[in-house]
């Protein structure tokens, strides 16, 4: 017999929530803050991200660093701003449906969406009052999370972490509807509200005998995407090529790339990829959410965590020291920090609504 969702969710700790991860990491980081005499030091690692990407930067921006060939076309669309005139800018840029939407500082996939028609583009902006960015749907069905550090005045750097994204696919057989089908995956079913939002016209349907669809095509974990541990990937090809990516990106030495890409060995060619988003500080290693993989464990996932932390903190202690990056106030960061809160819950709240 199947488990009830919430029992999964207590149960199994792929599935507990963030705080979970990382409120035992506090005494590290507060041994880090003592030795480096100041508690925002952290926030020096990427001097050329806002607060080094802790969740309020812009995505826009952080993407324009990738070199053009690398990340899809994209469009910064102002709070309130009129749908008709981002529709010509949009056919300017030659961006078509279906393209995606996310608020341009934001996290967790919180409005991430895929929009097929004008008509959702305006019911989006309508009920999304915030900065949002607009980008090219990448149509290729491999997407990579890859974690790379480089410390300052290094020329090369190095991939920690690897993520195989595994979007969620249901098959039908001819006789059971859509919902029906997801309440009997395996893993689907922990996700059945995020797809009634999605798929909310289609949940009666009834698919045809081998009729594949996939339920979500965005990346994020909270959006039903499985994520793998890739590490086994992690070698001299992959290092080249992410330095090659990353190195002329100014003012970034740690963090998260995703990555769609058409086949693999294309992309160690530099060929047939987009980068869709840069993650700054707040990006996790989330290979450590394959709790099927053979080294996967609560405890090591924390060892990971903190590890990534500590190469974090080195990167701003080397940038401040000798490179003379600034340490944000602490008055002015805890205001940040106040809106931030503000503008998840905003998010949040929105995220759980039908649009």
């Amino acid at each position: 017999m199947k488990k009830s969702a919430k029992w999964t969710r207590l149960t199994e700790w792929e599935h507990w929530p963030t705080p979970v991860f990382y409120l035992p990491l506090l005494p590290f980081f507060f041994l880090r803050y003592l030795k480096a005499g100041h508690p925002n030091h952290y926030l020096a690692a990427n001097p050329g991200i806002r607060y080094s990407g802790n969740g309020t930067e812009s995505k826009h921006q952080s993407l324009n660093l990738i070199a053009e060939e690398f990340r899809p076309s994209s469009l910064l669309v102002e709070q309130g701003e009129n749908p008709e005139e981002v529709l010509k800018k949009l056919e300017g840029l030659e961006i078509g449906f279906p393209l995606i939407a996310k608020p341009d500082q934001g996290f967790r996939g919180y409005l991430v969406k895929k929009l097929d028609s004008p008509s959702a583009l305006h019911s989006y902006l309508k009920r999304v009052q915030t900065e949002v960015m607009i980008q090219e749907f990448v149509p290729f069905e491999n997407e990579l999370g890859i974690f790379y550090h480089r410390f300052p005045g290094q020329e090369k750097g190095k991939v920690t972490s690897v993520t195989i994204k595994k979007f969620m696919k249901i098959r039908g057989d001819g006789r059971e509807c859509l919902e029906d089908l997801i309440k009997k995956d395996e893993r689907a079913y922990l996700y059945l509200d995020i797809f009634r939002m999605i798929h909310k016209e289609r949940m009666k349907k009834i698919l045809d005998p081998g009729e594949e669809l996939v339920l979500s095509v965005i990346g994020n974990h909270s959006k039903g995407t499985q994520f793998l541990n890739g590490n086994h990937l992690i070698d001299k090809r992959l290092h080249e090529l992410m330095d090659r990516i990353c190195i002329p990106m100014k003012g970034f030495h740690y963090g998260r790339l995703d990555i769609k890409f058409r086949e693999y060995n294309t992309l160690l060619a530099g060929q047939d990829f987009k980068v869709l988003e840069v993650n700054g500080i707040i990006s996790e290693p989330t290979h450590i959410y394959d709790a099927s993989h053979e080294k996967a464990s609560y405890l090591n996932a924390l060892r990971t965590i903190n590890r990534h932390w500590e190469i974090m903190s080195e990167i701003a202690l080397i940038n401040h020291r000798k490179h003379m990056v600034p340490y944000p106030g602490v008055r002015e960061y805890i205001k940040n920090l106040r809106w931030l809160r503000r503008h998840s819950k905003m998010l949040k709240s929105l995220n759980a609504q039908v649009f």
